[in-house]
């Protein structure tokens, strides 16, 4: 069945240039009304501009769709909440949101300014808190609501140069994990995607045979399932140049000490056992934790947990 968006309405973070608008111009041409989001500053976050949402909303609506540009800034709640009161007065509703804006400042972590730490974690994190705590209030009283973070390999598993980038992109799956509780019962559903494709953001990191085949289409192809009716809840979806897959945090069954067992040497005399993939498990609460070591140690001194 074909994903459609008639009737809804989506705001797009960093929609001036490559994934924004990749994603902007897709929800646009299966009827949705988008808000096209871009500050139009530079790949560092610097200088600002309107012309690149602009460019973007002229190309939807010669296309037949509806769309408006907004400057803000992601990382000033003020701008943010005028962004989200702008399409409510214009179209009377808001059901899918799209945390794409984003900035780069690679350095070495001995060589990085903490001022440029602290811009990317501003940018990236802060201005996806920003932009859905403008809408939650929104999507709770619809009881519907989709949004996507944008998450990414440096933070789920490390790039080197990139602390502060990879900071950023793994604190948005922490946040994404109790959205998501958080949401439920209202049908809020939060996704996160973990893109790789030929944008500015890496036209200089990738040779250009690479860059060739990492198409923003291609990604987007999996971003707007994401936030689709029946698009998934609490999943990281890796995707780039054609392929697609799932991000999972697993924990392993791991093993307990009983108390007079419980020293760093042991410790390290067990990691084997400690570290075995085999039963590793994803969960989606971190009580999980909790219950699984209270469960050996119940186990073990023969405690039931049960009143």
């Amino acid at each position: 069945m074909e994903i459609s968006f008639e009737g809804r309405v989506a705001i797009v973070t960093g929609a001036g240039n490559g994934l924004g608008r990749s994603h902007a111009m897709e929800l646009a041409a299966r009827g949705a009304k988008v808000v096209v989001n871009d500050l139009g500053g530079a790949r560092d976050g610097e200088g600002a501009s309107l012309s690149a949402a602009e460019t973007v909303v002229a190309e939807i609506e010669a296309a037949g769709g509806e769309a408006m540009a907004n400057g803000a800034n992601v990382t000033n709640m003020d701008e943010v909440q005028a962004m989200v009161d702008a399409a409510m007065a214009k179209w009377g509703r808001i059901d899918v949101l799209v945390n794409n804006a984003g900035i780069l400042r690679d350095k070495t972590f001995i060589k990085m300014d903490l001022s440029d730490f602290q811009m990317v974690i501003d940018v990236h994190l802060m201005g996806s808190v920003n932009c859905t705590k403008a809408v939650w209030p929104i999507m709770k009283e619809a009881g519907y609501g989709r949004i996507a973070m944008t998450t990414s390999s440096s933070g789920l598993y490390g790039n080197f140069g990139q602390t502060n980038y990879g900071a950023a992109k793994l604190g948005l799956v922490g946040f994404m994990n109790t959205l998501c509780l958080e949401g439920a019962k209202y049908d809020i559903r939060v996704n996160s995607l973990a893109p790789v494709a030929a944008t500015r953001m890496t036209e200089d990191l990738m040779p250009e045979q690479a860059l060739s085949v990492l198409t923003p289409q291609s990604v987007t192809a999996g971003l707007v399932y994401l936030v689709s009716e029946d698009g998934p809840n609490r999943t990281v979806l890796a995707a780039g140049a054609g392929g697609y897959a799932k991000a999972r945090i697993t924990e392993t069954p791991g093993i307990y000490l009983d108390d007079a067992d419980q020293t760093p040497e042991n410790v390290a005399k067990n990691w084997d056992q400690i570290v075995a993939p085999e039963g590793a498990e994803e969960y989606t609460a971190g009580s999980s934790q909790s219950i699984k070591f209270l469960g050996k140690a119940a186990a073990a001194k023969g405690i039931p947990l049960s009143r």
